[in-house]
């Protein structure tokens, strides 16, 4: 089963940026732990910090016939971009809105997200293991 992972802008420098908020631990260390949580999925992941780059990666996975689910993180672009916002919208795979933070036990901007309403679900504020929980439910409900 292939699921991809996709991070947005300043997701690069998780376990350096704002750690009291985001931690101490870096995502591609944390890519590691879920490929050995999941041996039998074929994962993919990707971060840009360019929306454009964001879109253009959705486009081309999301009508893979082998991409079965997407894992999404848009960053700061949640509460901004309704292109982000169409180019989920578009996809015929499911697609679950993920944040490390309580977005809504922030600052009130944050509260609003473009992608939830075209997403599948959403998960926020359980740090890295929210990456884990939407997982497991994309092998749960595609398989």
């Amino acid at each position: 089963m292939h699921l991809h992972i996709i991070n947005g802008p300043n997701l690069n420098l998780l376990g350096k940026r704002e750690t009291a908020l985001y931690g101490q631990r870096s995502f591609d260390d944390y890519l590691t732990e879920l490929r050995q949580i999941f041996p039998h999925l074929h994962l993919s992941y990707f971060q840009s910090n360019h929306e454009g780059a964001l879109i253009d990666y959705l486009h081309q996975i999301g009508f893979a016939p082998t991409t079965k689910g997407i894992v999404f993180n848009p960053g700061g672009y949640t509460h901004t971009s309704i292109a982000l916002r169409d180019a989920v919208a578009a996809l015929p795979v499911p697609v679950i809105e993920v944040h490390i933070s309580n977005i809504f036990a922030r600052e009130k901007f944050r509260h609003h997200s473009y992608i939830s309403p075209v997403a599948r679900g959403i998960i926020s504020g359980l740090g890295l293991y929210g990456y884990r929980l939407a997982l497991q439910y994309l092998i749960d409900v595609t398989q």
